[in-house]
């Protein structure tokens, strides 16, 4: 391999293509009764997945989900260079305790619900400069463990603002690496090979932390849109493009008040994305039937609609040029209860077709 280009004053070109092996995807019964729900690999009704507790519940989550994309790539985890993954709870412990299991040297992230791709930004560049041939990416989140982490135990039963977010329970997790992935011709989900081709990372955009001074813990969307906004105009800038150059611009989890916030942000830069902007916190849930208020949130949500909705599109060819900019909000329980702001950030990463 070749190692990435610098652009701009942000962003890597990757001269060759950082090739997406595998994706796979495991939600919960919410997630798979919403209008991607025929589309995750696999669905679980027990939101405990077996265990005795939320945690471990998210913890087996990701690791089923990793297992099940390097199994998908016809390979093993000792075929793995390395891990990167992340989840919402202190201490990552979902992503150690579960990833541990699988014997593989691994990175812990924390980028909030934009951890996926700070994982695929970190794995690209560790593929492009030839540190692995075969790297993990995993994200996981679910709505027990980060209310319980984040605001009120389940059975406080408190009520939610029109402006609050449901968390994802879901996990989504790709192998990337140096060669074209192979046929998946057993996998009925998440083909990334097929006649017309595969999905490729050619370029990433590392955000910066971006505070506006919110302190609404409620208003997720509000507190991320400002980052999603300077991450995606440096990548424009950085690779001199317009949004025109992007079939779509997918962002993680803004939901309707982050939407709307980002656009109005983009058009006082003269940018506009109306026409190919999606929101994978928009994508997940029917709103309106399935009571989710503004959208679906967590570091699960942005990774489980990349592997089960835009990557298989990307391979097929329906999309030429993606831009995925997963965005989180780096707070805390103690920064929130001691009073300070809610500052955001986001990572994007360029995904394309290739013809194989």
């Amino acid at each position: 391999m070749t190692a990435g280009k610098l652009t701009g004053s942000a962003s890597i070109s990757f001269e060759q293509p950082i090739y997406i092996e595998s994706a796979a995807s495991i939600t919960g019964k919410k997630e798979g009764d919403g209008p991607l729900g025929n589309l995750f690999d696999m669905i679980s009704k027990d939101p405990l997945f077996g265990t005795q507790t939320w945690e471990a519940a998210e913890s087996t989550l990701q690791k089923e989900t990793a297992g099940l994309a390097i199994g998908k790539a016809g390979l093993t985890p000792r075929d793995i260079r390395m891990a990167f993954a992340g989840d919402l709870l202190a201490q990552t412990i979902a992503s150690s305790f579960g990833i541990a299991e699988m014997d593989i040297p691994f990175y812990g992230l924390y980028g909030a619900c934009s951890t996926m791709g700070e994982a695929l930004s970190l794995g690209a560049m560790a593929v492009s400069a030839g540190y692995g041939e075969h790297i993990l990416c995993a994200a996981s989140s679910h709505f027990a463990t980060a209310e319980k982490e984040f605001r009120f135990p389940l059975g406080y039963g408190s009520q939610r603002p029109l402006s609050a977010t449901w968390t994802v329970t879901g996990s989504g997790a790709c192998v990337i690496g140096s060669r074209p992935p192979v046929p998946q011709e057993r996998s009925e989900h998440s083909p990334l090979c097929c006649s017309s081709g595969c999905a490729v990372i050619t370029g990433i955009t590392t955000g910066k932390v971006i505070d506006y001074g919110f302190r609404d813990s409620l208003n997720m969307g509000g507190c991320m849109a400002p980052a999603a906004c300077d991450t995606i105009w440096q990548n424009l800038y950085d690779f001199g493009r317009t949004p025109q150059d992007y079939d779509a611009v997918f962002t993680g989890d803004l939901g309707m008040v982050g939407q709307r916030i980002l656009q109005d942000l983009l058009s006082e830069k003269n940018i506009d994305i109306s026409k190919v902007h999606q929101d994978c916190g928009l994508l997940i849930y029917d709103n309106a039937s399935q009571d989710t208020h503004s959208g679906g949130s967590g570091c699960g949500c942005a990774a489980s609609v990349l592997a089960a909705y835009i990557l298989p599109e990307v391979a097929r060819g329906t999309w030429k040029r993606i831009l995925f900019v997963p965005t989180g909000a780096m707070l805390s329980k103690v920064s929130y209860n001691e009073g300070e702001a809610v500052p955001g950030i986001a990572h994007a990463v360029v995904i394309e077709h290739k013809d194989l």
